[in-house]
């Protein structure tokens, strides 16, 4: 599975932080960053594999601007 954010949407509201901070950081630019996670080439976003999406999909399903996807 994987969990992609398309940070360019992210309005660093901090909620995945609070939901998932096992997984996510604020990081100097005001946005949340996917720790561990690698930026796609092709598409720019921030990218992790893992075996279970955990609390992501809290993240993912709480994000206001829905800037985190989480691919089965």
């Amino acid at each position: 599975m994987k969990i992609i954010q398309e940070r360019k949407l992210c309005i660093g509201c901090g909620s995945c932080v609070a939901v998932c901070p096992d997984y996510w950081e604020m990081a100097e630019d005001g946005k949340s960053h996917l720790l561990n996670s690698k930026k796609n080439p092709q598409t720019g976003n921030p990218e992790l594999e893992t075996k279970e999406a955990g609390c992501n999909q809290e993240a993912a399903d709480i994000c206001p601007v829905q800037c985190i996807r989480i691919i089965k």
